[in-house]
Order: C-alpha cells, then structure tokens, then sequence
C-alpha cells in the first residue's frame, strides 16, 4: 500500500482532498493514476476511494509554493470525474479556492498576521492571480463565525476572494465567438469568459421558467440532453473544440429574480444541475449582467452609468437562495473590463492524515486513463 499524507476540506459547497504538490508524482498522467484511486473512479459510487459519487465533492486542490515573484503559492484544481478515467485540469474551483489558503497555513507554507492574513495565489488551470484573505489569530486559521452561505449548514469564518484580471480566463477573450450573441439551433446565447468560459442563455428558450428545482431539471432528459448540445455546439464557436469528455465550458439558463437579486440562474456542471452556483460561474455571470446587449445584461437590466471605476455588487438567486459577488468595472475605449471580482466562502478543515493506495490499483488504471 502506497500512503499520501492529505488534508480533507470543504471549500463553499464543494470539498475535497488537498495535497501538497511535492506529496503527488511530478508526472502528470501518473498523477492522474493517483488521484483516480484516491478518489475511487471511474464508478458511480467511486466506492473504493474516498469520493462519494458527486462531482462537487470529486475535487482535488494541489498546492505548492510559487517561485513567481510577488507570489506566495501555486495552486492546481483537478476535477476527477466520477464515471470516467477522467482527470481534468482545464478550470479553476472558487468553492475549492476558499480551501487553500487554509490548507497552506496548515502546512506551514504561509507566515500568518493578526487579524487576517492575505495570500496571493496563482491558479495554474487558467493563468489567473487570486488573492484569499483569511481570518487568522495567534498563527492559526479561525474557522468560526458568523457568515452562512446558501447550501452550507451552520456558519464559519469569512473568507474573501479576489480573482484579478480574470477576463478571457481559458479563451484570451470577452466574448469568445466575438458576439454578444450567438443562434445555437434556434437557441440564443452569450459566450461569456470571465474567470471560466460560459454559455448564458434564457430559461424560456428551453421551455423552462428558470425557478425549477435540481430535480426536476436532472430528471428531464430529454431537456439536459438539449442543454448539453447547445454547450457542445458553442464551444465549437468559442474555439474550445469537442467538448464531449470535459466540463469546460459551463453553461446556465437566467431569468428574472423573485427574491429581490439582481438576476436568477440554474447552474450546471455541466452534467447535471449546481446543488447551489458555482463561484467562478458566478463571477462570469456576473460580469456578464454589465455586458450591454449580453442576454445576463438584458435579464438583469443593470447598465454602466459611471466612466469612472467602480464596484458593483450582484446577487445571483440559485436553487438553494443566493450567492452575492462584487465586481470592478472599469471603462476603456475598447469596451468594458473588469479589472477584480471577489465574493465570500468560508471552509473547514474536515481531516487530515494519510490516504491509503493499492499499487495494484494503480497499475489496473493505467491503460484506461482518458483525456478531456
């Protein structure tokens, strides 16, 4: 048996183990092996690994300090898919960010400072600097308080986050295609890419009013196998190729709020409905509702008025309440840019020890591991 020291946390409403980076083989298909036996996939129970049949708890954070100046660590999400040998590491995890600086600081990799300790954080999926701002006191990470997010029971500590210069995140770009908006067989949408490429479109397009529940959204096939043509067919337009195997780009259905937000959103894995939204989903969508003549700007009805920088907040209703997030807007010649958007996650340490690895296990995976 192969053991690998770990940490466990939830990150917002996902969690995951976290590794250091110099714990995991630097090779990255056996990196990959890895992480499938940890995790226990490809199964829909991944019953022989420590995920529980969930991509939103099939995460893991990989951690390392950063040799870039200004710097302090280097941080790389692996999305494991549950039913596939599929490890995927073309997109970054806000929920699963809220986990690392925690994490780092656990493992001595982070000089605290009273109250609160800010860490700068290179996400090595998409290229973009985040900062995590963490309560701290006597060195160590305060996990208590009072904030809640919707999805999570109880409360804990707030944790901000701030993705800088996010736009363009996986395509370089805005506006993927180089339209506000794009006809999918007769569906409208808006290719969007900030902090993760999106693809936004109205709920009623699809026949739905957008207030729907996860279950009923998963439960109807024939609706998730529509959604999931539309996305395939847009990332062909957004230059991300056959998207068949992989969870980049995301897509979600908008429409009006009911609870005084400024826009409502179905959020989807892209294989089934978001248990609640995904952050850097959020931030996108978001950004997008400043985006004039964007389908998540028409929604929203929010305009840029000031030439000057400014911070806007939007408060996204999803199918377990909200998720707040405040975005910078600056206005350049070339159009609107968002130079910063940060929202607040808190995380918990959940354990920490070693995870245990069958070597045979690793060797049986070998040959199946397939690439997104």
């Amino acid at each position: 048996m192969k053991e690998i020291p770990i940490m466990y946390f939830r990150g917002g409403t996902s969690k995951g183990p976290c590794f250091l980076k110099k714990d995991l083989p630097s090779d990255p298909d056996e990196r990959d092996r890895v992480l499938l036996a940890v995790m226990g996939s490809p199964h829909p129970r991944q019953v022989d690994g420590i995920g529980s049949g969930d991509s939103l708890s099939s995460k893991v954070v990989i951690v390392g300090p950063s040799e870039r100046e200004g710097i302090d660590l280097d941080y790389l999400l692996c999305q494991v898919h549950v039913n596939d040998p599929i490890v995927e590491t073309t997109l970054n995890c806000g929920n699963m960010l809220s986990a690392v600086a925690p994490f780092a600081i656990e493992q001595g990799l982070i000089k605290t400072t009273d109250p609160e300790t800010v860490v700068s954080i290179f996400n090595e999926n998409t290229g973009v600097v985040m900062e995590s701002t963490v309560q701290t006191r006597n060195g160590k990470v305060v996990y208590e308080g009072s904030v809640k997010i919707d999805g999570v029971p109880g409360s804990g500590s707030p944790i901000k986050l701030t993705f800088l210069n996010a736009t363009g995140s996986k395509t370089g770009k805005l506006l993927p295609t180089g339209n506000l908006r794009d006809d999918i067989n007769g569906i409208s949408v808006s290719c969007v890419d900030v902090a993760v490429p999106m693809v936004i479109a109205y709920a009623e397009s699809f026949g739905k009013t957008g207030y729907e529940s996860k279950m009923a959204l998963d439960n109807d096939k024939e609706f998730m196998e529509r959604l999931e043509n539309v996305r395939r067919l847009a990332a062909i337009k957004m230059g991300l190729g056959d998207v068949s195997k992989s969870i980049n780009p995301k897509i979600c259905i908008v429409t009006k709020p009911k609870s005084g937000g400024t826009i409502t959103s179905r959020y989807f894995t892209p294989f089934d409905c978001h248990d609640a939204h995904a952050v850097s989903g959020g931030l996108c969508l978001a950004a997008a509702c400043f985006v004039k003549g964007s389908i998540a700007n028409e929604v929203a009805g929010l305009d840029v008025t000031s030439r000057e920088r400014a911070e806007r907040e939007v408060v996204i209703e999803h199918v377990s309440g909200e998720i707040s997030t405040a975005v910078t807007i600056d206005i350049e010649p070339t159009g609107v840019v968002f130079p910063a958007a940060s929202f607040i996650r808190t995380a918990r340490l959940i354990f920490k020890g070693t995870v245990c690895i069958p070597d045979g296990g690793l060797q049986n995976t070998s040959d199946k591991i397939m690439k997104p």
